[in-house]
C-alpha cells in the first residue's frame, strides 16, 4: 500500500482516479509530478491522446501534446511493466525530454518497456480511467479537473 504523501488522486470528469506513486522506481519523476500538483498544474488539463486498447495521455498545457512545464527530466527506466493501471512518463524522442505529460496504459504495452518510465499504478478508479472520450485528437476532451496529494 502506498504511503499518503506517496498517493495522487486526480479528479476526472469521469471521476476519481487514485495513483499509488513509486518513488522506488522513479525518485525523480515522483519528485517533479508531486511538485507540479502542488503548483495546480494538472488542474484543468484535458486527456488530448487516448487511443482503445492502449492509454490515456494527459499533462500538456496546450491540450495538443505540444506543451509541458519546460523542465525535461532523466529517464529513470525500470523493471516495471507496462500492462494495465501503469502510469508512466510520456516523452519525445529524446530518452530524457520526459516532462509534465504522462499516461496511463488501458492494456497490456509491454513493448514500452525499458523506454518510458513507469511512476505509478492506478489502485482505484480505473473503470473511470476506461470512460474517458478516445481520439487522436480527442474531440471536447475529459480533463483533470483537480489533482491533490494524499489518501
Amino acid at each position: 500500500m502506498a504511503k499518503p504523501e506517496d498517493t495522487l488522486t486526480l479528479k476526472t470528469t469521469k471521476g476519481n482516479v487514485v495513483i499509488a506513486m513509486r518513488p522506488d522506481l522513479a525518485p525523480g519523476h515522483v519528485k517533479r509530478i508531486k511538485a507540479l500538483v502542488k503548483e495546480g498544474f494538472y488542474d484543468g488539463i484535458v486527456f488530448h491522446r487516448v487511443i482503445d486498447g492502449f492509454m490515456a495521455q494527459t499533462g500538456c498545457p496546450k491540450g495538443t501534446g505540444t506543451g509541458g512545464s519546460g523542465q525535461n527530466l532523466k529517464a529513470e527506466f525500470n523493471k516495471e511493466s507496462h500492462v494495465r493501471g501503469t502510469v508512466s512518463m510520456a516523452r519525445a524522442a529524446s530518452p530524457d525530454s520526459g516532462d509534465s505529460q504522462f499516461f496511463i496504459c488501458f492494456d497490456d504495452a509491454r513493448f514500452l518497456d525499458n523506454q518510458y518510465t513507469a511512476w505509478g499504478n492506478v489502485i482505484e478508479g480505473m473503470d473511470n480511467v476506461d470512460k474517458i472520450k478516445k481520439g487522436e485528437p480527442v474531440s471536447n476532451p475529459d480533463k483533470i479537473v483537480k489533482a491533490t496529494m494524499g489518501a
